[in-house]
């Protein structure tokens, strides 16, 4: 099948370095050349420290972002990616990065998007009312190779401190937080830039990415012929009713409408009687 995207330029609509992970594993997989746009500033999409709130879902705002940079740099084949962090949605007690890529080709009207849950993150916030809480706080948080935000109080926007990577630096501004209002809010800083636990998560969603960008249409050979709807139903290895577990994969075409159905995508032809309604009600 022949390769669209083979010596095209792609831009990659981030600030915060993201391109050091999306680039190198698209650009060996696809042949795409990586650029990124320049002065694009993605905070205005929203700030996980709350200074501006994002106004959409993940996928809206990928969306977005994608438009913006190709409406700034005049290409027609960008990228974009948006992290969301907190309780894991499948995952009871966990703790999820679920990060969203979304890659726009304006010349062939194609989106072609995958998303990426790890329970792999440092994500955290505490406040803390002493140095030796602060410095445990830390060391669990991966600090410094993880970069830390450091303020007043949770939800304080004024005076937050981020991007914190220097020990020296972070204990100053923990000391004087605690001297000057007897506690400190300390919170891990998600940019990807400083956040190398982040950068694997979006890094293994860009090979997602790049599988999807070369699975074709059997029938259009269009790109992104990918999954577009789960069906459950996987039978019980006991009774042999249905299950929540996953029966089949259904691939589709956004351009032609071209559907298949792939069933045992886990490899698992029965589903665990533990995981049956009618065995372990």
């Amino acid at each position: 099948m022949k390769n669209v995207f083979a010596g095209r330029k792609l831009t990659i609509a981030t600030m915060h370095g993201k391109e050091q992970v999306i680039g190198p594993i698209l650009s060996e997989a696809t042949g795409v050349v990586i650029d990124v746009a320049a002065g694009f500033n993605t905070d205005m999409f929203g700030t996980f420290t709350g200074e501006i709130e994002r106004e959409a879902d993940a996928l809206t705002v990928a969306r977005r972002k994608c438009l913006a940079a190709a409406a700034m740099t005049e290409t027609t084949l960008v990228l974009a990616s948006e992290g969301s962090f907190g309780p894991h949605p499948t995952i009871p007690f966990a703790t999820g990065d679920d990060e969203i890529l979304v890659l726009l080709d304006l010349s062939l009207g194609l989106e072609i998007k995958v998303r990426e849950i790890s329970t792999k993150t440092n994500f955290s916030g505490k406040t803390v009312r002493s140095i030796d809480e602060a410095r445990a706080f830390a060391a669990n948080a991966l600090f410094p190779s993880h970069g830390l935000i450091v303020g007043r109080s949770r939800g304080e926007i004024q005076g937050l401190k981020k991007g914190i990577r220097n020990t020296g630096e972070f204990e100053r501004l923990v000391k004087e937080n605690l001297d000057a209002f007897g506690e400190c809010y300390i919170e891990t800083d998600m940019r990807a830039m400083h956040n190398p636990t982040r950068m694997d998560v979006i890094a293994a969603g860009t090979r997602k990415l790049a599988q999807s960008m070369l699975k074709t249409c059997p029938v259009c050979n269009t790109p992104g012929f990918d999954v577009e709807d789960v069906l459950s139903g996987l039978p019980c290895e006991q009774c042999a009713t249905p299950t929540a577990g996953t029966l089949s994969f259904v691939y589709g075409c956004q351009r032609c409408g071209h559907r298949e159905e792939s069933k045992f995508p886990h490899g698992r032809k029965t589903e665990s009687a533990m995981y049956c309604d009618w065995c372990n009600p």
